[in-house]
């Protein structure tokens, strides 16, 4: 056979035969691979995705607005890419996440707009590696690492927050068990701002992370929780103890003129939250839900913490489409009477890492990384579910707020403890197995106390504040058979 390396250049014929060759071992290698890919994937593979777009109005949404103010009109995108791998005795799986605004980046974006607004992340990387094999009598032992979501129960305490666009989630490791209806989870994590030679002072600031609720602005130096859940005929019951622990600090003032700031030291604040969650059915078409939890401890700024949330919520399925039932949440705060020092104990129970969206109102007023007033929560609330059609859902919250302690006039005198009336109005309509539509109205009937300083702080606010949304959610999962 002719060496080809050795034919003239003007024998163009063997030239494009060995093209075609090298084409069609190209296309019979891609084809391969994809049958391989493709079959692997259904035994090892998951891919999905999430595309969520979000219209928000907001005409006093989060805190009240002063009179005149125009509303706010915006638009939001989620968009997240899963993928995970199942081999034996491990999983794996990656969250890729986006989330910006419409707009925030120019049309043709640069080097500068990139970095400023840059809202490409991990939303979850975890490996779990499991402690037994498939021929074990135990249904689950393993260890779980990397960034995950950490949700329990309800969720009041510990949850995804899967309201917001960028979700939230945790750098952590979790032991995990499950056998026979028992849960046992022991998780842990340590914070870090970067890699260090020398110390492990962590300064809590973290753009990457919603720090937690209320307005805490400061992120765990680290944690530690154990879960215990057991699941009986009769509901579920669960026991929750968790510890987070901030960065000690002192605040030094120095210069001239004077200024204050503060220096983080060695050591940590640490804070304990033990409780109860039960869920509870009752008869065939009357369930119960509630939870108790005491915080004690210290808090972020060291001071001597003793607070409690009590919490019910009954549903009476009536027929075989509509559910309803009231409720009551009770968190504790301080007086407002009383001078607050740096000495002085600390009565503010703060829900950790929860999602108060889904509890306190679709207005986020409370617990909501907002800065709610410090007097506490009674929340008495009526919730509706009516199942319309199978693929559409109508539901209906009211809630009625008060503090749960003393309103200050500033003045030496008190303040009326109601703070107002909020309803809100959902719709959620899935048009197929993976589109979802949802729209919402909130409205607010707030009063003089809660515009007060002792709560809002807002001079001449509008006392009639409303909230609007429509949000597409589409979720595919590449890999599903059609």
């Amino acid at each position: 056979m002719q060496n080809v390396t050795n034919l003239p250049k003007h024998t163009p014929l063997k030239k494009h035969t060995i093209f075609k060759n090298n084409i069609s071992k190209s296309i019979v290698l891609g084809f391969a691979l994809t049958f391989f890919s493709q079959y692997d994937a259904k035994a090892q593979f998951t891919a999905s995705a999430q595309l969520r777009n979000r219209v928000e109005m907001r005409d006093g949404q989060g805190t009240l607005q002063q009179k005149g103010e125009e509303a706010a009109l915006f638009s939001t995108q989620r968009t997240r890419l899963n993928v995970g791998y199942s081999g034996y005795r491990f999983k794996i799986f990656t969250a890729l996440q986006d989330v910006r605004v419409w707009g925030q980046d120019a049309s043709t974006i640069n080097k500068t707009t990139t970095e400023v607004n840059n809202g490409i992340l991990f939303h979850e990387a975890w490996a779990e590696i499991s402690l037994v094999d498939s021929l074990s009598s135990i249904q689950n032992l393993s260890i779980k690492a990397g960034r995950q979501e950490i949700s329990y129960d309800d969720q009041k305490v510990l949850g995804a927050l899967d309201w917001l666009q960028q979700g939230r989630r945790h750098d952590a490791i979790v032991f995990k068990y499950a056998n026979k209806g028992w849960i046992a989870d022991v998780g842990a994590a340590f914070n870090q701002n970067k890699e260090n030679n020398a110390g492990t002072i962590y300064n809590g600031s973290n753009p990457a992370y919603g720090a937690g609720t209320n307005g805490i602005g400061t992120l765990y130096k680290s944690f530690q929780y154990a879960y215990l859940g057991k699941k009986f005929s009769f509901g579920d019951l669960s026991f929750l103890f968790f510890k987070d622990d901030f960065n000690k600090y002192t605040m030094v003032t120095a210069g001239t003129p004077a200024v204050t700031t503060k220096v983080n030291g060695e050591g940590v604040w640490s804070r304990n939250t033990t409780g109860f969650y039960f869920n509870t059915n009752v008869t065939k078409t009357i369930n119960f839900t509630g939870s108790l939890y005491h915080q004690g401890g210290r808090d972020k700024d060291g001071r001597s913490l003793d607070a409690n949330l009590a919490s019910i919520t009954s549903t009476v399925q009536i027929g075989k489409k509509l559910f309803v039932g009231p409720g009551i949440d009770y968190l504790s705060g301080d007086d407002g009477t009383k001078t607050v020092t740096a000495t002085s104990k600390n009565n503010r129970f703060d829900p950790l890492y929860g999602t108060p969206h889904k509890f306190w109102g679709g207005m986020d007023y409370f617990y909501a990384a907002n800065g709610f007033g410090k007097q506490g929560l009674l929340n008495y609330f009526f919730k509706m579910k009516y199942n319309a059609k199978e693929n559409l859902t109508l539901l209906l919250d009211v809630h009625s707020f008060e503090s749960a302690n003393t309103l200050s006039n500033g003045a030496g005198g008190t303040l009326n403890s109601y703070l107002g009336t909020e309803i809100d109005l959902v719709v959620k309509y899935n048009l197929t197995k993976i589109i979802n539509l949802e729209a919402g109205y909130s409205f607010m009937k707030a009063t003089n106390s809660m515009a007060s300083a002792a709560v809002k702080n807002v001079t001449n606010a509008n006392l009639s504040p409303q909230f609007a949304y429509v949000m597409l959610n589409i979720k595919p999962n590449f890999l599903a058979k059609k």
